[in-house]
């Protein structure tokens, strides 16, 4: 007997399940393409438990009749595709014919769907793939699928997701990319308890952002819009744009056209992942490196590399152009002209950024470090120096995914030189690691002298070496005095092991941050009661992440209350924290908690709240401090428990000894 044999249906099913469903928010999308593809103009999306237990789409689409609803779950049925050469040129969200038998394989289904031109309706109940019943009833035009208990019968891929909130900010966050990509289309997303989202049918893009958003993120964006005629770069002429297409509403490019549209931040607007961005190919939400390396090089030397902006970015183009055929869950697509239109899109993002922000306000506006903690502004250096003409030698890097911290840690920076910039302004980073990529030339002798030049060694000159003074010891930072400060930002102090530079933001940072975790730990949080309440806008993933770390921000010295839809009122805020900050940093967290793949624990909460709270209320940089006032930052922060680094991981002392000093004047 052979040992090849063919796999049976019901098994082949779970295996192309596990492609197309990979959580709950992967059977919202599937139903959410098939909806647009039906021509609905009002979606519904009603989940429980975070789409574990019921996942409800209904829509008012074309429907189907009962010999179609039957044949929607055969494998690879689908009525948007009938020869190869549609391959070539694919005009739908959905057209692989495999997402309804695969969810059907893990999840007990019920499909209501009526056409309009029949008479009735048809109701099928699936569980695990197997067919239970099919009956005729009294149903509106439209079609209603709803999923009850995901991977029951799958219990080693339930096991793998997340909690409840997670999912359900996935599937939110799902919803809102729809809902921006569709303005002439309602929208709502409901959970047992609340409406997450409700977004009635605008005539533009910026109206449903107005929306979903409101208006200080709509005033932060910079519309954009560019066409490149395809025969200009040797392309093919594609074939006439499906008429099916154009009937429901779509607007797409001309024929042997390429069109960008959409959204970009300005360059103040800093976003700690990639959340924020959108990006849009024909109407379909899309995850693309080839695109996401263009908007990094469309804000280089503009942002920080380690920040993100706030990007809506729609693309169409002949659908010969691109294809969406790579992966089961069609959200990796090929481009025919990569390289072209990579350069297409960072062109013509950097183009609507350079129109907005002409070049003399933009040099003396823009800021070297993320809002994440806006106490590290920028100082310009009235001489106009640069450390580097290259982008290259900036330091500026690509990165492919966000970076993981409490609160985004700072790209060190060098003094950068814009290319677009004529007054020569520099604009300054981090100065402590400046200092410390100076340190080797100003104290470290690695400058050579000239090779006809050998000095003699002078014994008489020798300071002694003691036996300690290449420790670092941590006690002996309560022995520092303090000396002045450079710019106002980092102090200069001494004691009998060397000199040392302290930024004094980032250490009392520190300070704070162990205060504020002592004080949550004893119950007695200090909080300052606001003269008028701050209202804070949230979207709907924002509003989910929220409400689970409530409780922990009361703890914490908050205190909010819903005000409206989509608005919390800030009444009480921690001690210390200026009023100004108190919105961007409850922005902050909520960010850097939605990029969380992770069950959230009270640990994780508490220390990323107390780091918060600390980065906002610490001594900024560019602030004179007298005497007392360094002696005192020293004194508690040789008291800290690990006073060598901030929350963020960023360092808070440098020390140069004595034996590095005098290598510096040749005396060893």
């Amino acid at each position: 007997m052979g040992r090849i044999h063919v796999l049976s249906e019901h098994v082949a099913n779970k295996i192309a399940a596990g492609e197309v469903v990979e959580r709950p928010a992967s059977v919202v999308k599937e139903l959410l393409e098939n909806s647009l593809d039906a021509g609905a103009t009002r979606i519904r999306v009603n989940v429980e438990a975070g789409g574990k237990k019921l996942i409800e789409v209904i829509d008012n689409g074309c429907g189907m009749l009962r010999d179609d609803a039957l044949l929607a779950f055969e494998r690879h049925a689908t009525s948007k595709l009938k020869n190869p050469e549609d391959l070539l040129s694919i005009a739908t969200l959905g057209f692989r014919g495999e997402a309804l038998p695969s969810i059907a394989a893990v999840s007990r289904l019920r499909l209501e769907t009526r056409a309009e031109e029949d008479a009735s309706g048809t109701v099928i109940e699936i569980a695990g793939g197997r067919i239970l019943s099919v009956e005729e009833a009294g149903l509106p035009p439209g079609t209603s699928l709803t999923i009850r208990d995901l991977f029951f019968n799958t219990p080693a891929r339930k096991k793998f997701l997340k909690a409840e909130s997670t999912e359900l900010s996935h599937i939110a966050s799902l919803v809102t990319h729809y809902a921006l990509a569709h303005p002439d289309k309602h929208w709502e997303l409901h959970t047992t308890s609340n409406a997450v989202l409700v977004a009635a049918p605008v005539p533009t893009h910026s109206e449903r952002i107005y929306q979903v958003f409101g208006k200080e993120t709509l005033d932060q964006l910079v519309p954009l819009a560019a066409t490149m005629k395809l025969e200009h770069v040797g392309l093919p002429q594609p074939p006439p744009w499906s008429k099916k297409r154009e009937e429901e509403g779509w607007e797409p490019a001309v024929p042997g056209e390429l069109r960008l549209h959409g959204f970009v931040s300005k360059p103040e607007v800093q976003k700690l992942n990639r959340n924020s961005i959108f990006i849009f190919v024909n109407g379909r939400l899309i995850r693309d490196r080839l695109i996401l390396h263009a908007l990094t090089e469309a804000y280089r030397n503009i942002m920080p590399p380690t920040v993100f902006p706030i990007v809506l970015l729609f693309l169409e183009m002949p659908f010969t152009e691109v294809d969406v055929n790579v992966h089961p869950s069609k959200t990796e697509v090929r481009f025919r002209q990569s390289s072209f239109l990579h350069d297409f899109v960072r062109d013509g993002v950097r183009a609507a950024l350079m129109k907005a922000r002409p070049a003399p306000a933009f040099a003396a506006e823009i800021k070297a470090g993320p809002t994440a903690t806006p106490a590290l502004s920028p100082a310009l250096n009235p001489q106009g120096a640069t450390v580097a003409e290259d982008p290259g030698e900036l330091g500026v890097t690509d990165k492919d995914f966000p970076v993981f911290g409490l609160i985004h840690p700072n790209a060190p920076q060098q003094s950068q030189k814009l290319p677009f910039q004529d007054g020569g302004f520099a604009v300054h980073g981090n100065a402590a690691v400046g200092a410390a990529q100076m340190a080797p030339q100003a104290f470290g002798g690695h400058v050579a002298p000239p090779a006809e030049f050998v000095p003699e060694k002078d014994d008489s000159c020798s300071l002694p070496v003691e036996p300690g003074d290449e420790e670092m010891d941590l006690s002996s930072l309560a022995s520092l005095q303090p000396l002045g400060q450079i710019r106002d930002s980092f102090i200069l102090a001494v004691n009998p092991q060397g000199l040392w530079i302290i930024d004094q933001h980032v250490a009392h940072e520190r300070v704070l941050f162990e205060k504020v975790l002592r004080q949550r730990m004893e119950m007695r949080v200090e909080s300052q009661r606001l003269l008028m309440p701050i209202i804070v806008e949230l979207s709907p993933q924002q509003q989910i992440i929220f409400a689970e770390i409530q409780e922990e921000l009361e703890r914490n010295g908050f205190e909010a209350e819903p005000f409206g839809t989509r608005t919390i009122a800030v009444k009480t805020a921690p001690a210390g924290v200026d009023t100004s900050e108190v919105e961007k940093m409850l922005q902050e967290l909520l960010d850097q908690f939605e990029r969380e793949e992770q069950q959230l624990n009270l640990e994780k909460i508490r220390t990323r709240i107390a780091a918060s709270i600390a980065c906002h209320a610490a001594i900024k940089i560019n602030t004179p401090l007298d005497q007392a006032k360094m002696t005192w930052l020293l004194k508690e922060l040789s008291h800290a428990q690990y006073p060598m680094s901030c929350p963020h991981g960023r360092p808070v002392v440098l020390r140069y000894s004595v034996k590095d000093i005098q290598k510096a004047f040749k005396r060893i």
